[in-house]
Formats: C-alpha cells, structure tokens, sequence
C-alpha cells in the first residue's frame, strides 16, 4: 500500500502526457453524448480505465503475444510491437460498435489508435495497474476540462 500514492502520481503523469501528445496530434474526438450527467461520465471514466485496459491490455495484448512469440515463433520485440499495433487498432474500432458507438471519422479513430499504441506501451512496460490508473485519470481529467 506504501507504492499506492507513487503508483497514482506516475499515472497521474501518464494520463496528463497522454492528453497533451495525443491531442497535439489529432485535434477533435468525439467523446460521446453530451447529455451525459457528470456522475455518468465519472463513472464512465473510471470504468473504461479498469475494463478496458483489462479487455484490451491484459488480455488481447497478451494473448497477441502470446500466439506471435510461442506459436509463431517471432522475437519478443516485433511480437510486442505488432502486438499493441493490433490492440491498438481493435481498441479504436470497438469505440465504433453497437447502440452507444461514435460515428465513425478519420480524427477520432486515429485519436483512439495512438491512444491505444501510447496504452500498449504503458502496459508492455508498467503493468496493469499504472496503465489502468493513467486511462482512468486521463478520462476523469477530460472530464472536468482539465486537458
């Protein structure tokens, strides 16, 4: 539990970089209904940080390299690579699915796949907890207007 405030504060970090070199690179998102009440959205927030990262980083990135470095026999720095590249690109296309999905433009998705590239490497390097955090705090940050 000592680690818990340094784990919040280097994702705190993360999500703040993430929102500046993200946003640098693609301007406009489109971030989801604008009806949503703020509890909604903070409860949003924190839940895309915990499940998709959970989705998306542990298990899909994983198992991606899990499948090019076991079964396929590529080495672990191109199987990790085209592992987030993947996870990245399956992450911004999920945001465009079902009932609650955004329509689809150029900016948002590729907003989503640097975001999922960035997520990746967070994951490949720091875990679950740091990358779940830094989405998390990222979103609550967009939130409140902060980034």
């Amino acid at each position: 539990w000592h680690y818990f405030p340094y784990m919040l504060g280097e994702s705190l970090v993360y999500a703040v970089g993430l929102g500046m070199v993200v946003s640098y690179i693609v301007q406009s998102i489109l971030l989801g209904p604008a009806s949503m009440n703020l509890p909604a959205q903070i409860i949003l927030s924190l839940g895309a940080g915990i499940y998709e990262e959970l989705i998306f980083r542990v298990i899909l990135v994983t198992a991606l390299f899990w499948a090019l470095h076991r079964l396929c026999r590529v080495s672990r720095v191109p199987a990790y690579a085209l592992s987030a590249v993947l996870a990245a690109l399956v992450f911004s296309g999920f945001h465009y699915v079902g009932a609650l999905g955004d329509v689809w433009t150029w900016p948002s998705f590729l907003f989503r796949f640097i975001a999922g590239l960035v997520l990746s490497g967070l994951y490949i390097t720091r875990g679950y907890g740091i990358t779940a955090y830094a989405h998390a705090l990222y979103d609550l940050l967009v939130t409140f207007k902060a980034l």
